[in-house]
């Protein structure tokens, strides 16, 4: 979608300088950390997050990869297909519901990324390539509402089958119960 350009000045004929501007994608890879920072401020500042008590690690080992993800999906040429799923992002989603998450939670956070991604790219708007900027901020959006669902269908399959190992306990407690009736 976007091209790798590399920001450069160099000095033209008429001796005034020209800078080359950098793709989104560039400046994600480049702010990675940053995107991070902005993310975990964004998140101690909301109580229902903060309230879920979790180390550094915890609470943001997953978005490197899935920022990775993003810039991967940046970097694809729009040629129409259907974006690889990201595995990270399924991964995460049932780790949140093992840490206690709700699905308003994990929604919370996956809107307070792109908020940090954005605010990432605001700050570094001198530096931006605007030839495609607004069709990567659409690529963006997609990109991390499409991990959002990947992470909800695993939140959700969890529970489903919490909800069947909780069934068949169930169901096996009334059958040795009725095996006892039979034998007395």
């Amino acid at each position: 979608m976007s091209s790798s350009k590399q920001s450069a000045k160099f000095v033209n004929g008429s001796g005034g300088t020209v800078t080359t501007h950098l793709s989104v994608a560039d400046i994600l890879e480049q702010q990675l950390d940053a995107v991070i920072k902005e993310w975990l401020e964004r998140v101690e500042k909301e109580p229902e997050l903060s309230r879920i008590q979790l180390s550094y690690e915890e609470r943001t080992g997953h978005l490197p990869q899935l920022l990775r993800d993003v810039i991967v999906r940046l970097r694809l040429k729009d040629d129409g297909t259907k974006a690889p799923i990201s595995q990270a992002a399924g991964i995460h989603g049932e780790l949140r519901r093992q840490q206690g998450y709700t699905v308003a939670l994990a929604v919370e956070e996956s809107r307070l990324l792109q908020v940090s991604i954005f605010t990432t790219l605001h700050k570094s708007i001198r530096h931006l390539e605007f030839s495609s900027l607004l069709p990567n901020i659409v690529t963006i959006a997609d990109e991390v509402d499409a991990q959002l669902k990947e992470q909800m269908l695993r939140f959700m399959a969890a529970d489903v089958a919490k909800d069947a190992a909780k069934d068949a306990t169930k169901d096996a407690t009334k059958d040795a119960a009725a095996q006892l009736a039979k034998s007395a």
